[in-house]
This record gives structure tokens, C-alpha cells and sequence, in this order.
């Protein structure tokens, strides 16, 4: 029943969310993203390992949350926009931007399986493309970190479970 429970979360999850993101102000979310950003790439900042965003923008689409945004990097810190002119743009569901970003998933994976859109500058898109499959998990900031690997393994079994009561039902794999 946990499991059944866990599938429909994962399922029905961002369809929950997607309204009181939506309602909640720009600038409370781009406080938020840049905060997180922020903590996240500062050694990459400090170390250079951004230059390639300098004056360059990268729109990021989480589809399913209906999340939309752009970052860049100004003054050696990520900044994030409602609206900007995008070089290059990334768009995929949460589940599987969090699936990256844990490293559960391959980014090239869902790129060819069309679940990670990328389009625009092909080698700025290969720069960003480079740095998520860089991303560390363990140097992540431990709350960050632990906070990931819990949803991270919560999504991952609300998916095989999915995918178990589909091949059941339907007689398709996933």
C-alpha cells in the first residue's frame, strides 16, 4: 500500500505543486534559485568553472512544475531572470532533473531518450550539459545533499513501482 501510495505521489506530485508555484511571486522564487544557486556552485564560481555563463543566458524549463527562468553569471554570481534573451535552453519533467542531479540518471540518457530538451548554442549546451554530469553530490552542502538522496530515492520508488503496476496492467514495459 506504501508503495502504491509512493507511485501516485510521484505521479500526481508536480501536477500538486504546479499551482502554488505558479501563484508564488517572481521575486521570492528568484531569491530562492539564486540562494540555492548560490550555495551550491560557489566553489565552481570561485575556481572559474562558470566563465562560460559570463554574459550568456541559459533558460531552464522544469515542464511539469511549469517553472520557467533564466541564469547567468554577472560579477562571479548566478543571477536569475524572469525573462532574458536565452543562448541555450534546457527543459525536462522535476523527476528527472532531480534524477541528474542526484546522479541516478545520465544526462546524455535522457537527452537521446527525449526527456532532457536542450537547444540553442550547441557548445554552450555541451559546457552545461559537462557541468551537470560534474555535479558531485557528496560535495553538495550536506543539508542540500541529504535532503536530494531522500527524494531522489522517494521518486525512484514511486517509479519502479510505476512502471511494475504498468507492465502488470498493460503488458508494456516501461
Amino acid at each position: 500500500m506504501l508503495d502504491k501510495l509512493r507511485s501516485r505521489l510521484v505521479r500526481t506530485g508536480p501536477s500538486l505543486l504546479r499551482m502554488p508555484l505558479q501563484l508564488a511571486p517572481f521575486t521570492l522564487k528568484r531569491q530562492a534559485l539564486e540562494q540555492l544557486l548560490g550555495w551550491q556552485f560557489r566553489q565552481a564560481l570561485e575556481e572559474g568553472d562558470l566563465d562560460f555563463l559570463n554574459g550568456r543566458w541559459l533558460r531552464i524549463e522544469v515542464r511539469d512544475l511549469g517553472l520557467l527562468w533564466f541564469t547567468s553569471v554577472e560579477d562571479n554570481k548566478l543571477v536569475v531572470r524572469e525573462a532574458a534573451q536565452a543562448d541555450v535552453s534546457f527543459s525536462a519533467d522535476a523527476h528527472d532533473l532531480l534524477m541528474i542531479a542526484a546522479r541516478k540518471q545520465d544526462p546524455d540518457t535522457l537527452f537521446f531518450q527525449r526527456r532532457l530538451v536542450i537547444e540553442g548554442d550547441t557548445e554552450l549546451g555541451l559546457y552545461v550539459k559537462n557541468l551537470m554530469d560534474a555535479i558531485e553530490p557528496e560535495a553538495m552542502p550536506k543539508p542540500l545533499y541529504v535532503l536530494l538522496m531522500q527524494a531522489a530515492a522517494f521518486v525512484e520508488a514511486g517509479l519502479k513501482t510505476a512502471c511494475a503496476v504498468q507492465e502488470t496492467s498493460v503488458g508494456e514495459p516501461c
